[in-house]
């Protein structure tokens, strides 16, 4: 019996994708766990497994595909001597969106991890388009009769909540035409800002630098961003970074190479196993307080940026955070990462320090409440015991969803931050 393979959902927020090559071709034998795609997701380029074997029987979607809807099929794979079907066997209708069930389909759809965002339970609606809304704002539709599928979400990722309801139901109702509409001129189409009179050319976005642009406007547009910004001084942490380094072993095993970074991770997380109440997210109803501390790190990679996570990173030493910083920003860079290892995280870092920023602010990745900014360690006078002297010193910005984190609370966090890095002993106990 021929099997439909369907457009994978490779990531929670992932509703269509770009086909980027094909790995099997038709005709070739599939056996359980050959990858047979690559897929241009909103997170990263992946490669995808096949769960079943037989023979490629058609490839229905050519390579270079883009907007491919999540289940859609993509491919039939058909038994060794089966005829190739004519037609592509109807998938079930309740298979819709990012969470539908993988009946009838050979990739194998990655699990998330515990800290990752909460789903939604809230089932499929209209036309197989899910609608995310609270329980609260559901109740107040369905007793003021307003269709949620017409309302726009102003909570998290477009999360329709009390307020668009309530907002909905003061509105006048539409009086009943008694004309026919007057045309109107249709909106021009979308053009990218040009210059007058200068000269260009253009590149296509990629499914990442798309994604990017939304989701960091709605993370912009949707929360309100409070920072906290603080001079931190770098030169104890430095010293100890240069005997731990000292004391490694020359190859082998147990060698290690320690950096700035991953002392800097260690810190935080140390930070937020003291000051607990900023490792959350902001829900409408509840505040989710996360029990392990998984530290995202933006890593710049040629489509955009991705944010690999060191789990539990109050709990590693310094040697694993090292190894396993270096591990995941090489196969970032290449691709590589399996959906577990950038989806979900608590708490993020992004450090410019190593091209000489000397401040920034970064915007939340949702649905986390904080993201650290760390710019460039470097000489500057500073006051102790009444007398100037040079230090290295380091400007970190803290920024944090000013709706579950009050400013008082980001600023006792970044006090924190400072005293564990200025006393940076505690990062080896």
């Amino acid at each position: 019996m021929s099997i439909n393979i369907l457009m994978p959902a490779l990531s929670p927020t992932m509703t269509e994708g770009k086909l980027a090559r094909w790995l099997k071709k038709e005709g070739e034998a599939v056996a359980a766990g050959d990858v047979v795609a690559e897929i241009e997701t909103d997170k990263a380029t992946m490669e995808v497994e096949a769960v079943d074997e037989g023979i490629m029987g058609r490839i229905l979607v050519p390579e270079g595909t883009e907007a491919i809807k999540v289940n859609a099929p993509i491919a039939i794979l058909v038994a060794q001597g089966e005829a190739v079907p004519d037609a592509v066997t109807a998938t079930p209708p309740a298979a819709s969106g990012p969470e539908a069930p993988a009946a009838a389909t050979t990739v194998a759809p990655p699990t998330t991890d515990h800290a990752a965002p909460r789903k939604s339970t809230e089932p499929s609606q209209g036309k197989g388009k899910r609608i995310f809304a609270s329980p609260l704002a559901r109740r107040i539709a369905s007793q003021k009769g307003i269709d949620l599928s017409t309302l726009r979400g102003s909570g998290p990722n477009g999360r329709i909540v009390r307020r668009d309801v309530e907002e909905a139901a003061r509105q006048p109702a539409p009086a009943p035409a008694t004309a026919p509409a007057q045309p109107t001129t249709p909106p021009p189409a979308a053009t990218p800002p040009i210059a007058a009179d200068s000269a260009h050319h253009t590149v296509a976005n990629s499914t990442m630098r798309k994604v990017i642009a939304r989701r960091l406007s709605e993370a912009k547009s949707t929360i309100p961003h409070f920072y906290v910004e603080m001079d931190v001084e770098l030169d104890a942490l430095l010293a100890l970074r240069s005997q731990l380094n000292a004391a490694s072993p020359a190859e082998g095993a147990g060698a290690y190479k320690i950096s700035v970074n991953d002392m800097l991770i260690k810190a935080a997380a140390v930070t937020l196993r003291r000051v607990p109440d900023v490792n959350v997210s902001f829900g409408d109803d509840v505040t989710v307080v996360y029990d392990d501390i998984d530290i995202s790190m933006a890593v710049s990679i040629p489509d955009g940026l991705i944010t690999p996570i060191v789990r539990q990173a109050d709990l590693k030493s310094l040697g694993q955070i090292s190894a396993e910083t270096r591990d995941l920003i090489k196969r970032a860079r290449a691709g590589k990462l399996k959906p577990q290892e950038f989806q979900g995280g608590t708490f993020s870092i992004s450090n410019m320090g190593m091209m000489g920023v000397k401040a920034f602010s970064a915007i939340i990745n949702p649905p986390q409440a904080a993201i650290l900014a760390i710019a460039a360690g470097e000489a500057r006078p500073v006051v102790r015991d009444g007398e100037i002297r040079a230090a290295t010193v380091m400007t970190v910005t803290l920024s944090v969803d000013h709706r579950v984190v009050d400013g008082a609370l980001a600023a006792q966090w970044v006090s924190v931050f400072r005293s564990v890095v200025e006393n940076p002993l505690s990062l080896v106990v």
